[in-house]
């Protein structure tokens, strides 16, 4: 039997695996959604420039402005028109992620930084917090802080991490976070946001 004749079988397996994978590639391939791009393009890089930065007594404390409409792309399953549609009914809403870190990424809700039991630190992250937190808009409105939801990392990150949600903001307002600081004892805080609402 000649070795052309003998291999005749395996070279043509792997001429049809080929067409088949390019077949299945050229039919799986789309469009990249313009939702996806522009979500992609903020998870990447955009928002995350809109931060502002404190650091006391080894605490490095980071504000940042969410867009709505980010948040909206993040946590639901909409397209990015339906989106658009739920931004415009609740745009005066505002989101802001909170960071604190240690310089040397120790654990802040120890009891010597906080004076609490670490369980007692825990449920003040994830409750009471939100109570230490208000916004003033440049229409000179003081806005409460509506809820927190605290990221639980359960000590994988060195930082702890929230969102803070705010109502009733008019959209073109600028705002400055202000943060009594009763957890950590640092004081009055303030991050100043000089844009108005983030729209993407």
């Amino acid at each position: 039997m000649s070795l052309f004749r003998r291999y005749i079988p395996s070279i043509s397996f792997t001429l049809l695996s080929v067409f088949f994978l390019f077949a299945s590639c050229n039919k799986s391939q789309k469009p990249i959604e313009s939702s996806d791009y522009k979500f992609f393009n903020l998870q990447q890089q955009g928002w995350k420039s809109k931060r502002v930065n404190q650091f006391v007594n080894d605490i490095n404390y980071t504000a940042t402005e969410v867009p709505l409409q980010y948040y909206l792309l993040k946590n639901t399953n909409l397209d990015y028109k339906k989106t658009d549609s739920l931004y415009n009914i609740n745009n005066k809403e505002r989101i802001i992620e909170i960071e604190f870190q240690h310089s040397n990424e120790a654990d802040l809700l120890l009891e010597r930084y906080t004076n609490k039991s670490y369980d007692d630190a825990v449920k003040y992250m994830a409750f009471t917090i939100e109570k230490d937190f208000t916004v003033v808009t440049s229409s000179n409105d003081t806005i409460a802080c509506s809820g927190v939801n605290f990221e639980r990392n359960f000590k994988v990150a060195p930082f702890k991490r929230a969102l803070l949600y705010f109502n009733n903001i008019n959209p073109n307002d600028h705002i400055k976070l202000i943060y009594q600081d009763y957890l950590f004892g640092n004081g009055i805080l303030k991050f100043n946001f000089n844009e108005k609402s983030l729209k993407i």
